[in-house]
């Protein structure tokens, strides 16, 4: 059933959740409807699975960044690899997260309140790691790390949504540095970092 996961996996990132038909998932699992019901329940617990999978498989660089010496380096680790993970698999642009917390139905609330508190998650460890650079001198006494996280997830993204557009790894890059230019310099930096 792991090959039948990686498969929905690729169905939920191309498609979104409420774009993703179950023919879509069976002929992309080779498993008939009734066995992917047995193995993994209804539609919103297979795309629950799905999310878990994804975030221990690709989402695995915030960890990696909240880990580095500088909230600069930190926003530059995020930012780079989410360009690289838009860009990655020509036939799935953009990010799973962002897609189906794109979904409006009724039907579809759920999923979306999940992705949009895990998201919440994610801007909530940001400030407080951007909390910490200010209080360690990385960042100015004049910074708002909350306004800090918000800029980094709203540049994230719009970048996920470019992908999705069709916009090239070269300009999402060039979107990077932009942002990176107006990332506020601490009272102990040094030049170049």
């Amino acid at each position: 059933m792991e090959k039948a996961l990686d498969a929905a996996l690729c169905v939920f990132w191309r498609k979104g959740y409420e774009g993703a038909s179950y023919t879509d998932l069976t002929e992309a699992t080779g498993v008939e409807r009734p066995a992917l019901y047995s193995a993994f329940g209804n539609k919103e617990a297979l795309f629950r699975r799905v999310l878990n999978r994804y975030y221990e498989r690709y989402f695995d660089y915030l960890p990696e960044a909240l880990d580095l010496p500088t909230a600069r380096e930190v926003a530059a680790h995020i930012l780079y690899s989410a360009v690289d993970l838009n860009t990655r698999y020509p036939d799935r642009t953009g990010c799973l997260v962002i897609n189906g917390a794109l979904a409006g139905s009724d039907e579809a609330e759920p999923v979306r309140q999940t992705l949009i508190d895990a998201r919440a998650v994610a801007e909530a460890q940001l400030r407080e790691r951007f909390e910490r650079a200010k209080a360690e001198g990385d960042l100015p006494e004049t910074a708002k790390p909350d306004a800090l996280a918000a800029f980094l997830m709203a540049v994230t993204h719009g970048m996920a949504v470019q992908a999705k557009a069709g916009f090239s790894r070269d300009r999402l890059e060039a979107v990077v540095e932009q942002a990176l230019s107006a990332w506020p310099a601490g009272r102990t930096s040094i030049s170049g970092t």
